[in-house]
């Protein structure tokens, strides 16, 4: 499947709500779990959602449109959640998250993009050249990721309670550590 903004606003638009049906009021037990040291909880995921939204997506949307591929991309710092979710709330994060989602959805929309916009070229610091297009579709599949990360950490949660069904879940195999 090629990258399109009518087949990608439908996951980005959803994705708060999936978040705040599957983590709302949920005790801290199930949300701030992780997988051991250097992991990330459901807690730390959001976060570090809100974060991206604050400084990636739209910013780089911007960038290329505005600079090509005259300069890098800003670093993005993946672990800035840690520093700005500290102290609040989950609630908070999930109000904040799906307010600036839709922000930026309205700005993406604002930015009324053509197929041949999303082969313009920006420079990601760590990547090489890089197209809108990849930008995009990388979005859509960073919001996948982080849902399927949260679901795989939480259900690690009951590793000893399943007994022996653990051969039976990927989540349990080797070499499945989230982050």
């Amino acid at each position: 499947m090629n990258y399109s903004l009518e087949q990608a606003v439908p996951i980005l638009m959803r994705t708060p709500a999936t978040l705040q049906v599957f983590l709302g009021g949920l005790p801290e037990e199930w949300t701030r779990a992780t997988d051991g040291p250097g992991t990330w909880s459901a807690y730390d995921v959001v976060g570090h959602l809100i974060h991206g939204e604050r400084t990636d997506w739209i910013p780089r949307v911007r960038h290329i449109l505005e600079k090509g591929e005259s300069e890098p991309f800003a670093r993005f710092d993946r672990e800035a959640m840690f520093r700005e979710s500290a102290g609040k709330a989950l609630s908070e994060l999930l109000e904040q998250f799906e307010w600036l989602r839709a922000e930026n959805l309205v700005t993406l929309r604002s930015f009324d993009l053509k197929p041949a916009d999303l082969e313009r070229r920006g420079l990601h610091p760590e990547l090489g050249p890089v197209t809108l297009g990849n930008h995009l579709s990388s979005w859509v599949v960073h919001d996948l990721g982080h849902i399927r990360q949260i679901a795989q950490t939480m259900g690690r949660q009951y590793r000893e309670a399943i007994g022996p069904w653990t051969v039976f879940f990927s989540m349990f195999q080797q070499g499945s550590v989230a982050r």
